[in-house]
């Protein structure tokens, strides 16, 4: 039903899974920043080739990862119409009783919503593309300067990569609640906006249960294992910066000088 692939690990081989995972957490915030600097439609276009690249260089299926995203569109869309309504500007296009569509409004809505897409898809393309674990020893790598002023590093590291991955989990465990629902003869697709949100609140209390069981077995086999933190810890696998890393360092400077470049 949420079909939501943000927070999903698919191992494949390929140039991007082969990438450092503290290459691929730089280059994701160096692109949420610099996506900013797009103001007109050739740097638009600039970021939709770089994440049409990008997927191709990782070899899973653009289908894939935009069937993921049909659950978010709702949000696109919003932003979508909120900008050409509210923007105004240029000349008017369309005029229906108080809806009124300006040429500034309509430019604005596209640009902004081509904005969110191709940072969704990136960000999307990290988690799809780097394991949970990578994730944790890539952001604690990037992150331990922060140690020396006891900053607890590894445990915030470690959070944030079970959040990742806790996302599909608990829609996985919301759409089981709600076909059981139905099975007793909920009804969550008719009706009112107001009756539709109050059938969805029965499926909070055990959403939140089940959220509570599942870390709580999560830290007692932490616990099984012997976790204690970051004291005393190995690894097995110990990164290793490489030229593709680099590469994709230079690829991501010359899209900002780029984008700098053909700024209006």
């Amino acid at each position: 039903m949420f079909n939501l692939v943000i927070g999903q690990y698919v191992p494949m081989e390929s140039y991007v899974h082969r990438l450092d995972p503290r290459a691929k957490l730089i280059g994701v915030f160096l692109f949420v920043i610099i996506v900013f600097l797009a103001n007109n439609w050739l740097a638009n276009l600039l970021l939709i080739v770089f994440c049409v690249a990008g997927i191709m260089s990782s070899r899973i299926s653009i289908s894939f990862i935009f069937r993921g995203l049909k659950s978010i569109l709702i949000i696109v869309l919003l932003t979508f119409f909120l900008n050409l309504f509210f923007t105004v500007g240029g000349r008017l296009l369309f005029s229906f009783g108080w809806i009124h569509i300006y040429q500034n409004g309509l430019i604005q809505s596209v640009l902004i919503t081509d904005r969110i897409l191709v940072i969704i898809i990136v960000t999307t393309l990290l988690t799809l593309t780097t394991s949970p674990m990578e994730i944790t020893d890539g952001m604690e790598s990037l992150l331990s300067p922060f140690k020396r002023i006891k900053l607890p590093v590894h445990e915030f590291a470690l959070m944030m990569s079970i959040s990742l991955r806790f996302i599909p989990t608990l829609l996985e465990e919301t759409e089981k609640i709600i076909k059981a629902q139905a099975a007793r003869g909920s009804d969550f697709t008719t009706g009112s906006l107001k009756n539709r949100m109050k059938a969805v609140v029965p499926l909070l209390v055990p959403l939140f249960v089940s959220a509570f069981k599942r870390a709580e077995d999560l830290a007692m086999a932490m616990e099984a294992r012997g976790y204690h933190g970051d004291i005393g810890r190995t690894r097995l696998h110990k990164l290793v910066w490489k030229w593709q890393d680099s590469v994709l360092m230079i690829i991501m400077a010359l899209l900002t000088a780029a984008l700098i470049f053909v700024r209006a």
